[in-house]
């Protein structure tokens, strides 16, 4: 088994140690072709492209970054294509496969960046950010982990740390007479009161399946601690049989067959936002997801958000668990690789972008805006008089708070094993296989 930085000693370095953390994947469907012109950047110069996720708030930060790169660089543009996430995944394994990958190779680091590096298809960036040290010292030391590969840096951290967070309509909750839970036991209660008066106790959109994946990332932690799944990802023999493991995926399938989540989420997709409505809409009482989730209620739901109706809450402990409640679930941040297959204009191009306006100030104060945290040491001196104060400093407490911060098992697990995560957990939900199968049939792809 070859020695693995990112999965062994980083992700511990992650979980265990460092201050910060932290993203899951926003969301994001093929589309437009963003700012930058055409082949030739409208400019007459060289022109680099970058692929990355739809869904606003986060994709129009994303483009005006890029707008105001390509208007300070007429001869070096940037040439922007929009994908919702579960077709950018799709896409950018095949484009890279394939050799034709963009320019700017956006991701989540972890697994998957480790099979771009061992097909020698993304730039090693180590000597690029120690001439850069200004740059490098700018950003989260814990951002680095998930870019870090045997060593070697081969991914730019950008944008936001965004934690899971378990958010809940005050609305709903005064309506039943309720509080929100502060034990797995409470959340189990909840679940008949809710369904009594025909509120769903938790929206999920299920069909994306990642989503159902936090739900086990956080009992895994708070039954067992960050070591349960790190087994995992040591590619230790049977982890997956872990007794605490089975009893994680028995809980939330218990959880399943009391009606804890919206009928039909198995068809629901969170590409839509179709979750965040059901919460801010009253048709669901609590909705655990991504940090990001919180600038689409904001900009959908009304007076959902300004009104004072969303509460939002680290995910409770479990009786008798030995995780700690403090510990959050995520990723430490967003990348960026530059292809190996790009041309030495376009690797210019794309490194003038990471050191100027990528993580600048103006694209701070926008991430800020959106009600995210962005990965740059201080950024919490822009929260006191942001609009969304309140929630910013909550995201930045957990984050500073956390023992474990632990990186989203699609991403920190190979693409290979991820998928067949995934496809497993989708199972799992759908009550279409028991817990024991589940471990199984992952414990097969530990190490592929």
């Amino acid at each position: 088994m070859e020695t693995r930085t990112t999965s062994r000693r980083t992700f511990l370095s992650l979980s265990m140690g460092l201050p910060l953390g932290a993203a899951l994947a926003a969301c994001g469907t093929s589309g437009p072709t963003r700012p930058g012109g055409g082949p030739s950047g409208g400019g007459g110069g060289a022109t680099a492209t970058y692929w990355y996720l739809s869904v606003q708030p986060q994709e129009g930060v994303r483009t005006r970054t890029m707008e105001r790169f390509n208007a300070a660089n007429p001869n070096g543009k940037i040439v922007g294509t929009i994908l919702q996430n579960d077709a950018f995944k799709t896409k950018i394994k095949t484009a890279i496969g394939a050799g034709q990958a963009p320019t700017l190779i956006w991701g989540w680091g972890g697994g998957g960046l480790r099979s771009y590096v061992q097909a020698g298809q993304v730039e090693d960036l180590t000597s690029w950010f120690d001439q850069n040290t200004a740059l490098k010292d700018r950003l989260f030391p814990s951002s680095f982990g998930a870019a870090t590969i045997d060593g070697k840096i081969y991914a730019m951290p950008c944008e936001t740390m965004q934690p899971i967070v378990l958010y809940y309509n005050k609305q709903v909750f005064e309506k039943v007479g309720a509080q929100p839970p502060q034990t797995w036991g409470d959340i189990m209660d909840l679940v008949p009161k809710f369904n009594a008066k025909g509120i769903a106790p938790f929206s999920l959109g299920g069909q994306s399946r990642w989503t159902n994946m936090m739900w086990l990332e956080f009992l895994f932690d708070r039954m067992g601690g960050p070591e349960v799944f790190q087994a995992v990802f040591d590619e230790e023999k049977d982890a997956w049989n872990n007794p605490i493991a089975l009893d994680a995926l028995g809980k939330v399938q218990e959880l399943v067959k009391a009606d804890g989540f919206i009928k039909g989420f198995s068809s629901i997709t969170a590409d839509s936002n179709a979750d965040q409505a059901l919460l801010y809409t009253g048709k669901a009482a609590m909705m655990l997801h991504g940090g990001w989730t919180y600038g689409g209620m904001k900009q959908d739901g009304g007076d959902f958000v300004s009104g004072g109706h969303l509460g939002y809450m680290n995910f409770p402990p479990i009786d008798g668990g030995k995780g700690d409640p403090g510990n959050t679930v995520g990723n430490p941040g967003q990348y960026m690789s530059i292809s190996s297959q790009a041309t030495p204009e376009q690797k210019e191009i794309a490194k003038k972008f990471f050191a100027t306006e990528l993580m600048g100030d103006q694209a701070i104060k926008e991430w800020v805006g959106t009600g995210a945290v962005p990965i740059v040491k201080g950024a919490d001196s822009a929260f006191a008089s942001a609009e969304d104060a309140e929630f910013l400093k909550f995201v930045y407490g957990i984050a500073v708070n956390a023992k474990s911060f632990a990186q989203s098992w699609d991403q920190a697990l190979s693409p290979t094993a991820a998928e067949v995560l995934l496809d497993n957990i989708s199972k799992l939900f759908q009550l279409s296989i028991s817990p024991k199968e589940f471990a199984t049939n992952m414990n097969a792809v530990i190490g592929k």
